[in-house]
């Protein structure tokens, strides 16, 4: 069976405490002045674009975005992008791995995980200024590579993950979504459901991960999303369900199996209930 493409971070001789393990580049001098093309591919490591001027389009988890002055994407290891960035573009790329940043301290984990889900972020300039004086540090670290360098990264991009965290906190209107308690759990379960989706699908294994009922875990749900935890369970599995489809040559009955189905007249069904196509449909019409 075919896996979708993944890309590692390159590994860098020249820098053997970090190689493989982070990076941070200018993209003006990425782009090399040409366009950026990517097509439909998956990383192992957190990627992180920031951009002061940009334009092109960055398609996440097959939801598009339009690439414009003054915004973040963030992407998770598993998620599955493809990326036009015009020559032109100016700002930052971040590539670490999980361990790099998050075996820090507990602290680190829980900043690591509330941004997580934040896919893209736009700002105003006032923000987006207070980030690029923290991502300028960052680059004059990982060039110099004095002593202790390492550190000074990883405490700056505590200082950039906080000011995303205040950024979304901000942006929220609705007093039901600021539950510390409930964010937390959501985002969990989140994090639970990309890991696991291929081998559980019911709500109370998941329930059970998380040391709650299955009742505390619908009423998270419902209050954050107005969603059932079921349907955020259907929701990952149609979502892999596409990134097999798009971005593999896999055959549906591959497919079914490697989501765990083992009847694949019943994944069919599944998957033409939530999206109205079937998979080869789907195929056709979107690759």
């Amino acid at each position: 069976m075919e896996n979708i493409p993944i890309r590692h971070i390159q590994q860098i001789p020249k820098e053997p405490n970090l190689s493989g393990s982070f990076s941070i580049r200018d993209i003006h001098e990425l782009l090399e002045e040409k366009d950026m093309v990517q097509e439909l591919h998956r990383h192992d490591f957190y990627y992180i674009l920031v951009l002061k001027k940009g334009s092109g389009f960055h398609e996440i988890d097959f939801k598009q975005f339009e690439v414009r002055n003054n915004t973040i994407f963030l992407m998770r290891p598993g998620q599955v992008h493809q990326l036009t960035l015009k020559v032109g573009s100016t700002g930052y790329l971040l590539q670490f791995k999980t361990d790099f940043f998050n075996s820090q301290n507990k602290l680190a984990q829980e900043l690591l995980r509330k941004v997580s889900h934040i896919n893209f972020c736009n700002l105003d300039g006032d923000g987006f200024n207070k980030l690029e004086t923290i991502l300028s540090y960052i680059l004059k670290e990982y060039g110099e590579k004095q002593e202790g360098y390492q550190e000074v990264i990883k405490s700056n991009l505590s200082i950039f993950f906080i000011e995303l965290v205040r950024h979304r906190q901000n942006m929220k209107i609705a007093s039901k979504e600021n539950n510390p308690y409930s964010q937390q759990q959501l985002e969990k379960f989140l994090d639970l459901l990309e890991a696991n989706i291929t081998n559980n699908k019911q709500v109370s294994q998941y329930a059970d991960m998380l040391n709650i009922s299955t009742y505390q875990l619908n009423a998270i749900t419902k209050t954050s999303l107005n969603k059932t935890p079921s349907e955020l369970i259907n929701e990952h599995i149609v979502l892999e369900s596409k990134r097999q489809l798009l971005a593999t040559s896999n055959q549906v009955n591959q497919i079914a199996d490697y989501l765990g189905y083992d009847d694949i007249s019943y994944f069919i069904r599944f998957f033409k209930k939530h999206t109205e196509f079937s998979p080869e449909a789907f195929r056709n019409n979107f690759k």
